[in-house]
């Protein structure tokens, strides 16, 4: 992606459906993938952990395409959802968001932690970005990408 206006800005409680049916869009079809799309549980499980603060909204040329939810915790942060709209994949954009975590975590010194599903492209990409697989789980993989580690 060349010279995207992308952006961030924060979240506030009222925008909580409308980061469900973005989320929801953009799990769709790996949750297909692994027979486990279910939008009302896809629903429940985002807002019962939903966290406006902590949430900002991916800006591209003054459209919203997407979502990024980081948590700080004791010894490392944890990137709770990070979610681009199909539409708008493929694009870079994931990877320009990612760049601006790995400086929190280099700034913090920080590693970083994320899960991903089964099967979903998100795997490469986090691969792809210096995450080393730590665990796996029926549904998920877990990956830790330390931060000390440049952003290539």
């Amino acid at each position: 992606m060349r010279n995207p206006a992308l952006s961030f800005s924060a979240a506030s409680v009222e925008d909580a459906e409308a980061l469900v049916a973005l989320r929801i869009e953009a799990m769709r079809e790996s949750l297909e993938r692994i027979g486990r799309f279910d939008p009302v549980r896809a629903r429940e499980r985002f807002l019962n952990g939903f966290e406006p603060s902590l949430t900002r909204h991916i800006v591209l040329g003054g459209e919203r395409v997407g979502f990024v939810v980081v948590k700080s915790l004791d010894d490392h942060l944890l990137l709770d959802h990070l979610y681009v709209l199909p539409a708008f994949q493929g694009r870079g954009i994931g990877a320009l968001v990612l760049r601006q975590v790995c400086a929190e975590a280099a700034t913090k010194r920080l590693p970083i932690r994320v899960g991903a599903l089964h099967e979903s492209a998100s795997n490469r990409f986090y691969l792809r970005h210096g995450f080393v697989k730590v665990a796996e789980e029926e549904f998920d993989i877990y990956y830790l990408r330390d931060w000390q580690l440049p952003f290539a």
